[in-house]
């Protein structure tokens, strides 16, 4: 069964365009941040509570992203995002910015689970459970 991708929803406001009104490049990577952010709420996991009572966060080690239409301001557009893998220290996933069906970019984040002193550190089986819904194998 394909799990169904977590959506997070978003307008274009004038602070995430250039003069043109065209989206600045680096705000995708915001976008995508905040979606992976209101995945991991929807799963019931909140960073901060996450970071304090098991000394457990995240640190992007990679990121790759494509852009293939730009987002104009006042657009209405949504991240869809799914995680590819769930393994030892890391989690990965893969995200699309689109307006309607039209694709705006497709980003790969490759991320670890760090715990005490940015330390590597496996993912906490509660969390892994958590995330299980959102996770689907690369293809």
């Amino acid at each position: 069964m394909t799990p169904t991708p977590h959506v997070h929803r978003l307008r274009v406001y004038y602070e995430d365009t250039d003069a043109a009104g065209v989206v600045y490049y680096a705000n995708y990577l915001k976008f995508a941040e905040r979606a992976r952010t209101e995945m991991l709420r929807a799963a019931g996991v909140e960073q901060r509570a996450l970071a304090s009572d098991q000394g457990v966060s995240f640190r992007v080690q990679d990121c790759r992203i494509e852009y293939r239409e730009p987002a104009l301001l006042d657009d209405e557009i949504e991240v869809r995002s799914h995680l590819t893998a769930l393994a030892g220290a890391r989690l990965e996933a893969e995200q699309e910015v689109l307006r309607g069906d039209a694709m705006l970019a497709r980003l790969e984040v490759r991320l670890a689970c760090v715990g005490a002193g940015g330390r590597p550190t496996r993912l906490p089986p509660d969390l892994r459970r958590a995330l299980a819904p959102y996770c689907r194998t690369k293809d």
